[in-house]
């Protein structure tokens, strides 16, 4: 059980956690950890920050969400992503990041991302295969199935699965903007369309 000065160190915790997500305060956000474990310990220090802080962080972007400035965000993004994926970013990609951001084109990243994919893929000779399968498929089964493909194909597959219970049966294979359909469900609508011929 904790004393009241416990609850009175966690009550300042709090509130430099409100300071400093506010923008207020400097650097008294970094004094809420030490004044929590020191009212309660590492463990439950960490229980009771956790929520803490993503409450803070939800309640920042409810209210800030479309008032930051572009000049800022287009220094701090390539921080960002090296934060998140933890690999150095090169000067390369910082100035790529940095003109996107400067061209306000943020909301294009994912399809130039998939473009650029495309490229290397074209550039070594490697297509992406989508294999649809009604039932999940074991991995000796899926290799038996990527290498008859890329005979047929006459290219190196990179397959990823989807389970489509739609299908009911089968597979239906994918690649570019060829598709080979073995499911039952396709073998089904042909008999229908030739039935009602």
């Amino acid at each position: 059980m904790h004393d009241w000065s416990s609850f009175l160190l966690a009550a300042v915790a709090v509130l430099f956690i409100g300071l400093s997500k506010a923008g207020f305060g400097g650097g008294l956000g970094m004094l809420t950890t030490p004044l929590c474990v020191l009212a309660f310990g590492p463990k439950d220090a960490i229980g009771i920050l956790l929520p803490l802080l993503c409450a803070g962080d939800a309640f920042s972007l409810y209210h800030y969400w479309g008032k930051w400035e572009r000049k800022n965000l287009r220094f701090l993004l390539p921080g960002v992503v090296v934060g998140v994926v933890n690999l150095p970013l090169s000067a390369a990609a910082q100035n790529f990041l940095r003109t996107v951001l400067d061209n306000g084109r943020l909301a294009a990243l994912p399809e130039i991302a998939s473009q650029f994919h495309a490229l290397v893929n074209e550039q070594s000779g490697v297509s992406d295969a989508l294999i649809e399968s009604a039932f999940p498929i074991e991995p000796a089964q899926i290799a038996e199935v990527v290498a008859t493909l890329e005979q047929r194909f006459s290219r190196k597959l990179n397959a990823r699965v989807e389970l489509r219970p739609e299908l009911i049966g089968g597979i239906r294979v994918v690649v570019g903007d060829e598709v080979l359909d073995a499911s039952v469900k396709a073998r089904l609508d042909h008999m229908k369309v030739a039935l009602t011929a």
